[in-house]
């Protein structure tokens, strides 16, 4: 252990490489002009109403425009959005290109993803360098079937149906 690192740093850090998560993408209009990033921390809140929760660093480059906008979009990630995905996550032109188009509220919205919800930010709770995001829903659209892409132990992946029926 390093002498920056807290107890049980490493062992947070190995736990959740072992946690699959859904693959989405949070986009926000901010001054006339998208911003976007990957997200492994979006988490359904409540139902009644539709909720959905998401983390982000406050250090990160896209907060000044989700700290200060009133609507959020989120997109599901499907296996054939990879490419999508990284973009969004170390991508410097992350618009550039066809792949999107203006949704509503002035939400950009991504195309060809397994579906998207555009919400009204309902609450930010920042606790030192980080935030959790409330968002209550208020559009969205399903996309086609398909696999979703899953983040596990630092790689892309996608989930395996077992030899088991219920």
């Amino acid at each position: 252990m390093t002498d920056n690192e807290a107890p049980f740093e490493r062992t947070f850090k190995e736990m959740f490489r072992r946690h699959a998560a859904g693959v989405a993408i949070i986009t926000v209009n901010y001054q006339d002009r998208p911003f976007g990033f990957t997200a492994t921390s979006v988490a359904s809140l409540s139902a009644k109403p539709p909720r959905f929760t998401f983390n982000m660093a406050r250090s990160s480059r896209s907060w000044p425009a989700v700290a200060n906008t009133t609507h959020i979009g989120v997109h599901m990630l499907g296996l054939e959005n990879q490419a999508l995905a990284d973009k969004f996550a170390r991508g410097t032109n992350r618009f550039e290109g066809d792949h999107w188009e203006v949704g509503p509220h002035g939400v950009p919205v991504l195309k060809d993803v397994a579906g998207w919800l555009i919400g009204e930010v309902q609450m930010r709770l920042s606790f030192e360098n980080n935030a959790v995001v409330v968002v209550q829903v208020v559009d969205g659209q399903v996309g086609g079937e398909g696999s979703p892409l899953l983040y596990h132990g630092g790689a892309y992946g996608q989930p395996v149906p077992l030899d088991y029926e219920i």
